[in-house]
């Protein structure tokens, strides 16, 4: 796979760390747990959606575009990653952000993401919850081009087969460190939710024929659906980097028992999750995506569902500015 064929710009300083999360193994008795630093990619606190943005952005410029477009919920660690970037290339930026947890407390609506948001002068258009988000960005796009504007419409999550590349150059990046550090991997675990993250890692491992088994912990749909969109988009991903015979069905694994009441919705699961990284690890999850992910390991682990004899790198996502706007949640409480 030859990703320097695609347009790109460099965002950060790779690879990202790769590191034991030695006290967390002890606690739950093995299996060996590594985590994969994708929070540390640099732009407006990091995150995952930064890789995909590399080959997003990179195209946008290619194309001559001088606005970008997305779309997410009121907290979307995806929007603020994206208005960063289009600061840091001198382009303007719009998202639609769907109400798509019902709530009203104001650290939910205005701190956290939507705070970072505001500071880096993104144009914010609300939808109620329930919209297609997809949809209305495309309308925007056209709205904007037809004022006369460069608009370059990103989906929400980032993901596409574009964007998805970013998850197909880090699990280049992965192996490249584990062959250097002498680990052989049995498993990647992260948070699942727009499919681009978890179809660009199984197209890359895929297509390296890593031997390596990537576990999506969903976050909003359920099992069937959220494999159905992982494996899609995975199989657009392999003919677009050029991966001979495809992806197959088996490669795509999700378990979906961890959403809880809904996307976006706290869990006690994740608060145990964020709560134990944060004190044995030092290491701050969010908790819409990397909390219910690592609750999910969490759970799997104590079930017996992973070995204990396994090596796992769980894929950190970044997000921890989330966790502001969920303050009265870990504070005792959380306002519908």
């Amino acid at each position: 796979m030859h990703l320097a064929r695609f347009p790109r710009v460099r965002l950060f300083p790779a690879p990202t760390p790769l590191e034991r999360l030695d006290n967390l193994t002890r606690h739950l008795g093995g299996p060996e747990i590594w985590i994969k630093r994708d929070d540390c990619t640099v732009v407006a606190t990091g995150g995952n959606k930064v890789r995909k943005l590399e080959f997003l952005a990179g195209e946008a410029v290619a194309q001559g575009a001088d606005h970008l477009i997305t779309q997410g919920a009121v907290q979307s660690n995806h929007v603020r990653q994206t208005a960063a970037v289009a600061a840091k290339l001198g382009m303007k930026c719009t998202a639609l952000l769907e109400h798509r947890v019902e709530t009203n407390d104001r650290a939910y609506l205005a701190s956290g993401n939507v705070l970072l948001d505001r500071l880096m002068g993104l144009t914010i258009e609300y939808r109620p919850g329930g919209t297609d988000m997809n949809a209305a960005i495309v309308a925007k796009g056209a709205e904007l081009r037809a004022a006369g504007g460069k608009p370059y419409v990103i989906p929400g999550g980032g993901s596409n087969r574009v964007g998805a590349l970013g998850y197909v150059s880090c699990a280049q990046e992965l192996m490249q460190q584990a062959d250097e550090m002498g680990l052989k991997i049995d498993r990647v675990v992260h948070a699942t939710g727009s499919a681009g993250t978890q179809a660009g890692l199984v197209a890359g491992l895929e297509g390296m024929n890593a031997g390596v088994r990537v576990l999506g912990i969903g976050v909003r749909l359920p099992k069937p659906a959220q494999e159905a969109n992982v494996f899609k988009l995975a199989q657009e991903v392999a003919e677009y980097v050029g991966i001979r015979g495809g992806i197959a069905r088996e490669a795509v694994e999700a378990n979906c028992d961890y959403v809880g009441p809904g996307y976006g919705q706290p869990t006690e699961g994740m608060r145990e999750a964020v709560t134990l990284l944060a004190q044995l690890e030092g290491v701050l999850l969010d908790p819409v995506y990397s909390g219910k992910g690592m609750a999910g390991l969490i759970d799997l682990i104590r079930k017996g569902a992973i070995g204990a004899n396994e090596r796992v790198v769980f894929l950190h996502t970044g997000g921890a500015v989330g966790l502001f706007g969920y303050e009265p949640f870990f504070d005792g409480g959380f306002a519908n």
